[in-house]
This record gives C-alpha cells, structure tokens and sequence, in this order.
C-alpha cells in the first residue's frame, strides 16, 4: 500500500525525532532553559545533568570510531558478492538513492552519489551477463511530491554506461524502502534477483524483498566502513577520536535503519 501525501508528510517529519543532531539540540536547549532560570542549588545541579548529557551525545554520535563501530555493524551482515558464486538470475533491482533538483544555479536534476554509485554497479553486472533486465526502483520521494522521479533520473545514467533501454525496466512509485520491494514484486512477479543498494541498507532492504517472496542475493554497493569494528578498533589512531561532521552523518544512517528494521519487524513486513 502506497503512503498518501499526508502519511508520507508525517513519516518525514517523524524522522527529524530519529536525528543524533536533534536530540543533540533538544539536550541544548534544555541546557540553555536552566541556565536562564532563576539559579537554586537543585536547578543548578540540572544544569550540570543536562550539560553533561549533551556533551555525552555529542561524543557518541559525532566520534569517528563510534560512528565507524555502528555502521560497520550493519555492513558486515552480508558478504562482499562473488560473481562466481552466483548463476544467471532473473532481474537485477537497483534501489534508488536520491537525487538533486534543478534550480537557480543547477541546471539541470541530476542523480545523486548514492543513485549513481548503484547505478552503476546495476550495470556492471547487467553488462557481465547476470540477469536479461534491470530494474531501477524509486519515485519522488519528497514531500510536496513534485520534480524528477528518482528512477528516471537513473535509468538516463543506466544508458550513458552501456545498458540498453530495452533491458531497463523503470518502477517510479515507490517513496519508500517497503513500497520499493512491493512495487518491484508487482513488476517482476516472482523470481531470483540481484539486490542493489549500499552496504548499511542491505540487512533492511533484505527482509523487505524476502517477506515479498522474492529469492534476494544482496549485492552491497559502496562501504562507508573501511574495516570490521575490531579491525577499526585495532588500527585506530587519535583523530579517530576526535568529533566530525561526517561521523555524526554515519551514525544518523546507523541510527535510521535500526529504527527502520525495528519499526517494519513490528509492523510484520519484514
């Protein structure tokens, strides 16, 4: 079932409270409020309290080596894929992964680094002869609901890298991960395919086209994780250690798709 404007507007919005940054925020600004009020002993010691947990989630979210341990966890729940371990299967699914309006300044909408890093590696294995068609899955997943469609987008880059239209099959309905899988079933019907998407969506991803009946063989696209968590751990040096905008967006994507798979075993779809 496809969510509607309002239900899709409502899922976005409950996402923000999924956000490292917000709870970050929202331990600030309880921070500031204390601080602001009439000072006692008691509301001093809250101030203290809150100032010590904001700082704690800071740590925890933006450390490098924190952030690398989360999404190293997800990463590692399915091997690298051989193509010599696997015959000839009956579709290849690319999952989409966002893309960039035109406007003002950009010219032209355009796929973004996740969509073409999956697009690419769909056709490289179309191109190695693994499956006679790709599917490239995803609509317009904002909430206004207007401009590109995500799988459009990516089927022009698709043909740009050798894949011919006639082997390209374009599902453009999807908004989410659970209409992906459910939209890709309605087209395909059942069969064996070969699933695209990035390392750290994969164990979601994964149960969403199982519970659909389909036969999956994940293929991880793109590692935000160098090594396993102990590895890491190993090898780590201090800046490892030392807070970063980029971790703080790692641990978001760990912290997402947790609460994805939890929210959708709960709801039975996976």
């Amino acid at each position: 079932m496809e969510l509607t404007h309002l239900w899709f507007g409502l899922y976005k919005a409950a996402k923000y409270a999924l956000y490292p940054l917000s709870w970050i925020a929202i331990a600030g600004l309880l921070t500031l409020l204390a601080a602001w009020l009439p000072a006692t002993p008691r509301r001093t010691a809250w101030v203290r309290r809150l100032a010590f947990c904001t700082l704690l989630l800071l740590l925890l979210t933006a450390t490098p080596m924190l952030s690398t341990t989360y999404i190293a966890w997800l990463e590692s729940w399915y091997p690298p894929f051989q193509v010599a371990s696997t015959s000839k299967v009956d579709a290849i699914v690319v999952l989409a992964g966002g893309v960039f309006e035109k406007g003002s300044l950009r010219p032209d909408h355009d796929v973004s680094d996740a969509s073409r890093q999956r697009t690419a590696c769909g056709a490289d294995l179309w191109l190695q002869g693994l499956a006679p068609k790709m599917l490239l899955t995803g609509g317009i997943a904002n909430v206004s609901q207007t401009g590109p469609r995500e799988s459009h987008e990516m089927k022009r880059w698709a043909v740009r890298l050798g894949v011919p239209e006639s082997a390209i099959i374009v599902e453009d309905r999807s908004k989410t991960t659970y209409e992906n899988a459910v939209q890709s079933k309605a087209v395909l019907g059942a069969g064996h395919i070969l699933l695209v998407t990035a390392a750290y969506h994969l164990p979601r991803a994964v149960g969403l086209f199982e519970q659909q009946g389909l036969i999956v063989t994940p293929v991880a696209c793109g590692y935000e994780a160098k090594h396993t968590s102990a590895q890491a751990w190993a090898q780590s040096t201090l800046f490892d250690f030392l807070p970063s905008a980029k971790a703080l967006l790692l641990t978001t994507q760990a912290v997402e798709e947790v609460a994805g798979m939890l929210i959708y075993r709960i709801a039975g779809k996976m």
